[in-house]
C-alpha cells in the first residue's frame, strides 16, 4: 500500500532563559494513510541532528506507542501525523511546546507562533487540541478527532506553553513564579524561539508570524516588539524573519477592554439598566486600581454571567460537574484589592463557546490519561509520578504581575516599523467583545484606507472588514472567544487571507 505523510508534529520542552542547553529526540511516529481509518502505524526517524549524541539519547526515550482512543473519527481517507519530541534544558525552568508542520506541502516557507490566553491557559490545551490542530481531542478523552480546518494547512505552527506552571511546563524554583509578567513571558518566549530555530536552521529564512488571543493580545506584541528591536542588533542577536502578527479578541487596554465588557453586556441585555449605570457611577476604569465601589458593581456584572457563557453568549453551557465553562466568583472579598486585569480572572477559565462547550473538559480527560503523560515521558522528566494537567492554572492568574496596562504604544511603534498587523473579534464573545477592540484602534487614529464592509463565506455574511493604514480588523460573525472552534471554516479563510494577501471575498 502506496503511503503518504501530513508532515510532523514535532513536541518540544524548553527550559529556562540562560546556561547551557541539552537537546534530546525522541523517534517520529507516523500513521499510515488508510482507506479505511487507521491500519498501521510505524516508526520514523526524525529529522537529521548534527550531534548524534543528542540522537542516541533521543532512542532512550523513544515513543514506542500512541495511547489507543476508542476511534479517530473524521476521515475515512486522511493523512495524519508523526512527531518528534524535543527538551531543551536550560537553568531549572521547562516550558513546554508542540510544532505541527504544515501538510499540503504548498505553503512550507510560512512559520507561525501561535500563543492561546492567559495568563496560564494552555496553548496545546486549546490552540493544538480544541482549535487549530490536526487531531482534536473528543469526548472524555476517549477520542480523537480529524479536524479538516487545521491551521497547519497554511504554515508551520508551533505552540508554546508559556508562562512556567502553564500544562506541563514547570519549574524547580518557586520564586520564579513571583517574577511572572509580561517582559518575563517574551524574554523565555523569544530564547525558545531562538533555540528552535537553531535546531532547525532550515526554517530561519521562511516568513515568521505570530498570532493568539484573549490575554496574547498583550503577549504577541510584546514578543514582536522584542523580536524587532532585537533583529536591529544583529552582533549580538540572531535574526528572525518576523513579517507581522495577528491576534483574535485581544486584551489590549485595560481602560478600552473593560469600557467595552460593561457596554456589551447592558447592549446584549446581560445586565440591567441599573447594573449598568451603577458601574459606570463607581468605575474609571482609566485607573490601575479599582476602588471597593467598582469591584462590588464589577462583581454584580460578572456574576450575570455566571449562567450562560461568557465566552460565547449565545451558546450552551457546558452541563459537566466542576466544568471549566462554569463562570464563578467565590466571594466579593477576593477581588476588593485586586487590579483591573485581575479582576475575574482568578477563577474563570476561557471557555470554548460553540456547539459543544465541553472540549475543555475534554482536554483535560485526554492529557491527564496515565498512558498519555507516560507515552509523553512526562513523569520521567524530574516531575512526580502523575501530574494534574489543567487547561489554565489558577494559581498562575493569582501570582501573575499585570504590570502592563496597554499596549497600543507597541502597535503605534511595529506599524511605522511596516509589520503587518491584523486583529480579529467574534461578535459573540463578552470576556473580550468587539466593541472594546473597536475602541482600542479609534484610538490609534490610522488612517482609513478602505471602509468597514461586509465579507461573505459560501455565499453568506461572515462578519465585516476595515482597512486602516497599518491595520486590518476583521469581524467573525456569530463567533466567541475562540473563533476557530465556533467557526473553522471562516477562521481558516481569514488566516489565509492575513499569511498571503488574497483579500477576503466581499460579494456573494
Amino acid at each position: 500500500m502506496q503511503e503518504e505523510f501530513m508532515k510532523t508534529i514535532l513536541m518540544g520542552r524548553h527550559e529556562g532563559t540562560t546556561g547551557g542547553m541539552n537537546l534530546t529526540w525522541v523517534k517520529a511516529l507516523e500513521y499510515s494513510r488508510a482507506k479505511n481509518g487507521v491500519r498501521s502505524m510505524t516508526t520514523n526517524a526524525p529529522p537529521k541532528i548534527d550531534d548524534s549524541n543528542h540522537h542516541k539519547a533521543a532512542l532512550a526515550n523513544s515513543i514506542k506507542s500512541i495511547p489507543k482512543t476508542k476511534t479517530i473519527t473524521g476521515s475515512k481517507d486522511f493523512r495524519a501525523c508523526r512527531g518528534l519530541w524535543m527538551a531543551a534544558s536550560i537553568m531549572f525552568r521547562e516550558l513546554a511546546s508542540m510544532t505541527i508542520f504544515e501538510q499540503t506541502n504548498k505553503h512550507h516557507e510560512t512559520n507561525a507562533l501561535t500563543s492561546h490566553h492567559g495568563p496560564g491557559c494552555s496553548s496545546i490545551g486549546y490552540g493544538a487540541a480544541v482549535e487549530l490542530g490536526p487531531l482534536k481531542v473528543g469526548k472524555k478523552g476517549a477520542v480523537l478527532e480529524f479536524n479538516q480546518h487545521s491551521w497547519n494547512k497554511e504554515a508551520n505552527l508551533l505552540f508554546v506553553e508559556s508562562p512556567i506552571g502553564v500544562g506541563f511546563s514547570y519549574t524547580n524554583t518557586s520564586s520564579d513564579f513571583t517574577k511572572i509578567d509580561d517582559r518575563f513571558v517574551a524574554e523565555d518566549s523569544y530564547n525558545f524561539l531562538v533555540k528552535w530555530l537553531k535546531r532547525f536552521p532550515q526554517f530561519k529564512g521562511h516568513d515568521f508570524f505570530i498570532s493568539g488571543e484573549s490575554y496574547a493580545g498583550h503577549y504577541v506584541p510584546q514578543l514582536a516588539e522584542l523580536i524587532f528591536d532585537r533583529n536591529k542588533n544583529l552582533k549580538k542577536y540572531p535574526f528572525i524573519n518576523l513579517k507581522g502578527f495577528i491576534v483574535g479578541n485581544p486584551e489590549t487596554n485595560d481602560y478600552f477592554d473593560y469600557k467595552g465588557l460593561l457596554e456589551y453586556a447592558w447592549s446584549h441585555s446581560v445586565i440591567s439598566d441599573q447594573d449598568y449605570d451603577n458601574a459606570k457611577q463607581a468605575c474609571n476604569f482609566k485607573l490601575a486600581d479599582w476602588s471597593n465601589g467598582c469591584n462590588k458593581a464589577m462583581s454584580i456584572v460578572f456574576n450575570r454571567y455566571k449562567e450562560i457563557d461568557i465566552y460565547n453568549i449565545y451558546a450552551p453551557s457546558c452541563p459537566l460537574n466542576n466544568t471549566s465553562s462554569s463562570f464563578t466568583i467565590s466571594s466579593e472579598n477576593e477581588f476588593s484589592n485586586t487590579k483591573p486585569q485581575n479582576y475575574g480572572l482568578r477563577r474563570m477559565k476561557f471557555v470554548p463557546g460553540g456547539y459543544d462547550p465541553c472540549y475543555s473538559t475534554y482536554a483535560e480527560g485526554y492529557f491527564n490519561r496515565i498512558d498519555v503523560q507516560n507515552a509523553m515521558h512526562i513523569n520521567s522528566r524530574g516531575l512526580s509520578d502523575t501530574v494534574k494537567w489543567t487547561v489554565c492554572n489558577d494559581s498562575v492568574f493569582r501570582k501573575y504581575n499585570y504590570t502592563v496596562f496597554s499596549v497600543l504604544p507597541i502597535y503605534r511603534k511595529l506599524i511605522k516599523g511596516g509589520l503587518k498587523i491584523w486583529m480579529y473579534s467574534g461578535d459573540a464573545d463578552g470576556r473580550v467583545p468587539v466593541i472594546g477592540s473597536r475602541y482600542c484602534i479609534e484610538a490609534l487614529q490610522l488612517p482609513l484606507k478602505t471602509p468597514w464592509t461586509s465579507w461573505f463565506h459560501n455565499h453568506q455574511v461572515a462578519g465585516r472588514i476595515v482597512e486602516y493604514e497599518g491595520l486590518t480588523f476583521v469581524t467573525v460573525r456569530g463567533a466567541g472567544h475562540l473563533v476557530p472552534l465556533n467557526k473553522p471554516t471562516e477562521a481558516l479563510a481569514l488566516i489565509h487571507s492575513y499569511l498571503y494577501g488574497e483579500p477576503l471575498p466581499t460579494h456573494r
